[in-house]
């Protein structure tokens, strides 16, 4: 009897190693380290195209915009490589526009680049804007949208592309817009963005030690 306890002792013990060897590893994965240069940056941005908003199928769409951000290095995944600190949607002589009406927007910021996955071979780093948050007024129609907007950047150009799917972004306030612009509808944002840090492209490159 005390042999066979013996032997069930020695049994158990054995599995307990095989699963420590087998989980272990899973719980040890590095985070990604996240090389900005230059570091820190100091961002400017312009678009390359029209950034179009839309909502229920009403475009609003922007022939100008432009903001300004910081970049830095940090470890992570997702991680924050950088924020928008300030960003403009028309100018003068070019305002954002719709079938509604001109159309202007107020953003709240910071917003944030997050990154999620980086490949070497194309430079390419996929991730989102984070922290979305804009007033957008189209005449008698007043209208919040929060969320984030699904985005890749390409180090060869600098272009920032922001591709957001529908349930991304959200309305979460709307006043006089009725079922144009009902609370709860799922916006899309797409456009791109070029970005500079003095004359140099900003680079992001995602490792793993």
């Amino acid at each position: 009897m005390k042999k066979s306890i013996r032997n069930l002792a020695v049994v158990a013990g054995g599995a307990s190693a095989a699963f420590a060897l087998t989980v272990s590893p899973a719980t040890a994965v590095p985070s990604t380290v996240w090389t900005v240069t230059p570091n820190p940056a100091s961002i400017t941005a312009v678009n390359s195209g029209n950034i179009v908003l839309s909502v229920n199928g009403i475009a609003m769409t922007c022939t100008k915009s432009n903001g300004a951000g910081t970049g830095a290095s940090t470890t992570g995944n997702p991680a924050t490589v950088g924020q928008i600190t300030s960003i403009a949607f028309g100018a003068t002589g070019a305002p954002c526009t719709s079938v509604l009406g001109p159309v202007t927007t107020v953003p709240t910021t910071p917003w944030t680049i997050v990154a999620q996955d980086y490949t070497a071979a194309t430079g390419v780093t996929k991730g989102y804007v984070g922290n979305v948050d804009a007033k957008v007024t189209v005449g008698a129609c007043v209208f919040r949208v929060t969320g984030k907007a699904s985005a890749t950047y390409t180090n060869s150009t600098g272009a920032l592309a922001v591709n957001s799917v529908a349930g991304e972004l959200t309305v979460v306030s709307s006043t006089g817009c009725g079922a144009a612009v009902p609370v709860g509808a799922k916006p899309t944002f797409k456009g791109t963005y070029l970005f500079k840090a003095g004359t140099a492209i900003p680079k992001i490159v995602g490792s793993n030690p």
